[in-house]
């Protein structure tokens, strides 16, 4: 296979806490369980991302891999009205800033973290 037929299928993040972090991407952010499958210290839940793409996939089952060490985008057309949107659900995320891409770059965006502190930015495209 041609490497540019290939894409990429699953993002895998470490956890520690399943239960609390299922419930974060699940109720707070909206993403929707394609799977879950074990339990205790061989547990991993994908998630299916708005807008399609590669899957995210929990795991308690860390290998090589640190919970927080991830920094993850999400675009969205209307930073304006994303922001409530997360807020609302309990989510806390820093203000809207038009920095993203040094001062005066004029691009919108705003972060937050999950429960293992990953980090995540909202970026307006």
């Amino acid at each position: 296979m041609a490497m540019a037929d290939e894409k990429i299928s699953m993002l895998q993040m470490a956890v520690t806490d399943m239960a609390k972090t299922k419930a974060f991407y699940a109720e707070q952010l909206g993403f929707q369980v394609s799977t879950d499958y074990g339990q205790g210290a061989h547990h991993w839940v994908s998630f299916e991302l708005p807008g399609g793409g590669p899957t995210l996939t929990l795991s308690t089952m860390h290998g090589n891999m640190k919970p927080g060490t991830m920094r993850l985008y999400l675009s969205t057309s209307d930073i304006e009205a994303a922001y409530p949107q997360f807020t609302a659900k309990g989510v806390e995320a820093s203000d809207v800033k038009d920095d993203l891409y040094g001062p005066g770059s004029g691009v919108k965006w705003f972060a937050f973290s999950d429960p293992d502190r990953n980090a995540w930015t909202v970026a307006q495209s």
